[in-house]
């Protein structure tokens, strides 16, 4: 089975359906840095880096997949955006996403997987969602509200990351019976383990240190009570959470240090890495990025991938579906 991926980031999307058997035939990236470690990791892939409303099927000769999955821009659709929903340029992206599937006729993916903000169903008291709903249905998708749901990675996967995105899943009136499908929804309840991620006792280089003349050094460090647990500044607010669990990691992450979640230990205060942020997102200890992308836009890459092991639970969801309408 072949998936074709829009926004693809880094590849989490991607991984997690390859962990599921699937094959990924190509995948469209605007950002060159994120194509960049893309590349580097995924190299078997075709990669187009361009945005897509620069991409057509005829035109860039895209095979036809059996899935098509997305996780279209989610800042116009955030709770902690500006809220402007589909009439921002961003929000308006999600429309290339059905031109896309428009142009393959009758050979339109099978199924459509896209993820977002999970506020995306509620804002303007539930018209983006009754927009996306219309628009997906038009193409020729069974999609109802039941086919959306909001994944929690620590609670669903052994990972400590408390992250809870907006999945959506459409199938194909062509293809499919029903619009029937049952999201992920067996518990881990094993004790999460962050020292599998987080090196505290270790010593990273100089720079993920913040000095302690660093105007934020004294506020986040009087806030240390236990020094198994990560705390992060928000709004000139220090949150501690509790023993094993990490907050969500955000794009925001790139756009200075003190938005990064920290640790202390015997050295000082420091924040995580981001190969420690890479593997609180799923990601194989395999997967590197590439020198030439900047340290900044790594934490940017890592906040805005979808969580490789939930990725994977949903894309096992989808092979059972196919195969229950024996295709």
């Amino acid at each position: 089975m072949k998936c074709g991926a829009l926004f693809s980031g880094i590849g989490g999307f991607c991984l997690g359906f390859e962990q599921a058997g699937f094959s990924t035939a190509w995948a469209v990236e605007v950002n060159e840095h994120a194509a960049t470690t893309y590349s580097q990791n995924l190299p078997h892939v075709r990669l187009l880096t361009k945005s897509v409303l620069d991409v057509s099927v005829s035109g860039d000769a895209l095979e036809p997949v059996d899935v098509l999955h997305a996780g279209f821009p989610c800042q116009s659709f955030s709770q902690a955006g500006e809220r402007r929903g589909f009439e921002d340029d961003r929000g308006k992206l999600f429309y290339e996403i059905i031109r896309l599937i428009n142009e393959f006729g009758p050979n339109k993916p099978k199924v459509l997987v896209l993820e977002n903000a999970p506020f995306l169903r509620y804002g303007e008291g539930g018209a983006w969602f009754l927009e996306l709903q219309r628009a997906i249905r038009k193409a020729g998708y069974w999609f109802r509200p039941e086919n959306s749901c909001e994944l929690t990675a620590n609670e669903l996967t052994p990972l400590p990351q408390q992250r809870t995105r907006l999945f959506m899943v459409a199938l194909s009136m062509d293809a499919f019976r029903s619009g029937r499908f049952e999201f992920p929804a067996e518990k881990d309840k094993n004790p999460k383990d962050m020292r599998k991620y987080i090196d505290f006792d270790g010593h990273a280089e100089d720079e993920y240190y913040l000095p302690t003349e660093n105007r934020y050094f004294k506020m986040i460090s009087s806030s240390v009570t236990d020094r198994e647990c990560l705390y992060q500044l928000r709004k000139y607010e220090v949150r501690a959470k509790e023993p094993g669990v990490c907050p969500t990691l955000t794009a925001n992450m790139g756009l200075g240090g003190h938005n990064v979640p920290f640790i202390m230990n015997s050295r000082g205060l420091r924040k995580l890495t981001e190969y420690e942020c890479l593997s609180l997102q799923g990601f194989p200890e395999k997967f590197i990025f590439p020198d030439d992308v900047p340290r900044a836009k790594r934490y940017i890459q890592v906040g805005n991938a979808v969580t490789v092991p939930v990725a994977h639970l949903l894309a096992e969801k989808v092979r059972i579906r196919l195969a229950e309408e024996g295709l």
